[in-house]
């Protein structure tokens, strides 16, 4: 039964985070950038188990009950990820004479920290997928499963973004191409004004 319920939270965690977003984006171009992108998947994977722990242990509840909290993150969401797909999308264009020594430039271990907090916490799909979502199931557990529940869901999210970080890197040669980054940029773009835009509809809906 342990087991199960471990394997539960842990297909369940990967189904939620596979699909490209906010994280996943920054983390591959740290990766194709080599700028820490190890720390950068450790902080994803720390913020992923403060979340689902917060889902499972009842967040889940204060979140889809408090309109007023939900507004804020989602506007808030709205505006982050906007200007985060037109930042990509001029990254994709507007590129130095010198690709190589663009590439080779990085960004401080300060300025990634701030970065990872805001694309985790100003992204109300951040709130809904672990607390909403894997907080209500890991809920209707018993505490002692729970631990279980929850240690499958920090694992899923562990290999996850490892996998990701390190795939990056090893394939950093060949992503950091221009041509290759270009279609990157643009659709890490895209994928940002998509999300902006379910946002925003579903705010209409309410």
């Amino acid at each position: 039964m342990s087991l199960l319920v471990l394997a539960k939270g842990f297909t369940l965690t990967l189904s939620m985070i596979i699909p490209i977003g906010t994280q996943n984006s920054m983390l591959i171009n740290q990766g194709i950038h080599q700028n820490h992108h190890k720390m950068t998947a450790a902080l994803f994977v720390l913020y992923d188990a403060l979340l689902i722990s917060m889902g499972v242990l009842g967040g889940s509840i204060l979140l889809s009950h408090n309109a007023t909290l939900f507004n804020v993150l989602t506007w808030g969401g709205i505006l982050f990820l906007s200007v985060y797909g037109l930042l990509s999308m001029k990254s994709a264009f507007v590129r130095s004479k010198n690709t190589a020594d663009t590439i080779l430039k990085k960004k401080s271990a300060k300025i990634i920290f701030l970065t990872t907090l805001a694309v985790t916490f100003l992204n109300p799909h951040a709130y809904i997928d672990t607390v909403m979502v894997i907080g209500s199931v890991g809920g209707q557990y018993s505490d002692e499963v729970k631990v279980y529940f929850l240690i499958g869901c920090i694992f899923g999210s562990l290999t996850w973004f490892s996998c990701l970080a390190f795939g990056a890197a090893k394939l950093s040669k060949q992503l950091s191409k221009p041509k290759v980054k270009m279609t990157i940029d643009i659709i890490i773009a895209l994928v940002m004004w998509l999300i902006a835009w379910s946002l925003f509809t579903t705010w209409m809906a309410r």
